[in-house]
């Protein structure tokens, strides 16, 4: 099975540019912009990341991205992942970022987007890796702060295939961003929100009824709601599950309780990510892997995890199409 999956074809449909901050990189970066920070080693750092919940992760993760201050920072972050990616075959990636993280510290909304995209667009040029680029709002923050970020981002935004919601799920719903999202719609972007991690399936289904969302992230739980579950199949709508991610920060207990295998039985359109992998310990491949030794999915269950990689994109339907034709001549 390791060989089927790295010669697949696939698309990442959720990663947090941010997480995939590798620690070595971190030192080096802190280094050459003469920042201390609270660890002596790489291996120390690497100790850190034993989460038991999501905000323990995210404590450690905002205190991991205070070192990115230059655009060049962002660019060697984001190309460190593209590079990643090329030997993981992941053909088109469709990464997130959160600019309140970075301009809550004073970084210009510019730096960080400058940095970012010129390294995506030297990951194509290098590697042949499309991408598209999702600007995400901080739910634990207000909408009021979100649609500040919105203005900022105005000169950009041909840049941003979509915008997402991230961060401490809890007490935040999709809800809170209703006005916010219409606005972003209106502005021709995609919707793309986090639910159904740790909260609830009436979160996935705040999301889907009352945000119009094009694509859920995780949505583990919804599948507690079987007239939900009938709905997001009759939509056809797009769910991101991060395997070692959930096993990481206890969403799961083990990988055998992974939502992968029962959404893939429902005929939902599942993919498999690697959320935030310098935190989590995988990238796609691994993620790919992780799910099939955990439920012994079969190389059709594989199979069909890159075909949705691809049509759960926000690529064009023609784009999407060649690429499902690879797949399918792959065997």
């Amino acid at each position: 099975m390791n060989e089927r999956i790295a010669s697949l074809p696939k698309a990442e449909l959720h990663l947090h540019l941010e997480g995939s901050l590798e620690p070595e990189l971190l030192f080096r970066i802190a280094q050459r912009n003469d920042i201390s920070i609270p660890f002596s080693s790489v291996d120390e750092l690497r100790q850190a990341y034993r989460f038991s919940n999501l905000q323990e992760f995210l404590d450690i993760y905002y205190q991991g991205m205070n070192v990115l201050q230059t655009e060049q920072d962002f660019y060697d972050l984001t190309t460190a992942y593209v590079d990643r990616c090329a030997a993981d075959n992941v053909r088109h990636v469709e990464v997130f970022f959160d600019p309140q993280g970075h301009t809550a510290r004073g970084i210009a909304f510019e730096t960080v987007v400058k940095g970012i995209v010129s390294g995506l667009k030297d990951g194509e040029a290098r590697h042949g890796i499309s991408s598209g680029l999702i600007m995400s709002f901080l739910r634990h923050l207000s909408e009021a702060d979100g649609f500040e970020v919105l203005r900022q981002a105005e000169p950009w935004l041909g840049q941003f295939v979509g915008v997402g919601l991230d961060s401490s799920e809890l007490g935040h719903p999709p809800i809170k961003f209703s006005r916010l999202f219409t606005e972003c719609r209106n502005q021709g972007l995609k919707l793309s929100m986090h639910a159904g991690e740790e909260g609830p399936a009436d979160y996935v289904r705040e999301a889907l009824y009352e945000i119009g969302v094009d694509r859920i992230d995780h949505g583990n739980r919804a599948l507690e709601d079987p007239e939900l579950v009938d709905e997001i199949k009759r939509r056809n709508l797009c769910l991101t599950v991060c395997p070692l991610s959930n096993l990481a920060l206890k969403v799961v207990s083990h990988m055998s309780e992974s939502p992968v295998h029962r959404m893939l039985e429902a005929g939902l359109a599942v993919t498999v990510n690697s959320d935030d992998p310098a935190y989590f310990g995988g990238y796609m491949n691994a993620n790919y892997q992780a799910v099939a030794d955990g439920l012994s999915l079969t190389s059709a269950h594989i199979r069909q995890l890159a075909i949705n990689s691809f049509t759960g994109s926000f690529l064009d339907d023609e784009t999407k199409m060649s690429f499902v034709n690879e797949i399918e001549k792959h065997d």
